[in-house]
């Protein structure tokens, strides 16, 4: 397993970010998901929506008070920036916090994925674009669970 941008995202990824950024539409947003359960890389990397992530043999994270992280503009300031003297574009995300995360029903987590939702007040999975997976390793027990702020893509 690795980390990597989804087929349907390359050549777009920075540019999806930044319209959330924008508010170009008004309601787009990050959304973040984890995975307990994932297909290899080779097969995740080409599904096109979030619903067919979970369509496929991939499977959301079910522990006790998980639920998606939506980001939005107000979260993703300056979260895009040209960088001139190294000759790349960066994609940095917020920290992301689950709080007491699993306790009663506990997961074992292997991947985050974030993606693109044109239109948060009406969209569904069949909406939402993937854009970036990484691995993770973490047993959900209660504890406060995050993805710390940082580069997460870079365009060269």
């Amino acid at each position: 397993m690795a980390d990597g941008i989804f087929n349907v995202a390359k050549g777009k990824h920075a540019e999806l970010w930044d319209r959330v950024e924008q508010s170009d539409p008004t309601n787009a947003v990050i959304v973040v998901m984890l995975l307990q359960v994932t297909e290899a890389d080779a097969t995740l990397q080409d599904y096109d929506t979030f619903s067919a992530i979970l369509a496929g043999s991939n499977t959301e994270a079910t522990a006790t008070n998980y639920a998606r992280v939506v980001l939005d503009d107000t979260d993703l300031s300056s979260a895009v920036a040209v960088d001139d003297a190294n000759d790349r574009m960066s994609v940095t995300t917020p920290a992301v916090l689950w709080s007491t995360l699993g306790g009663a029903t506990n997961n074992d987590l292997v991947k985050v994925v974030f993606g693109y939702d044109s239109d948060s007040t009406g969209g569904t999975d069949a909406n939402i674009v993937p854009l970036y997976h990484f691995d993770v390793s973490y047993t959900t027990v209660g504890n406060n669970y995050q993805i710390n702020s940082g580069v997460i893509a870079r365009s060269t």
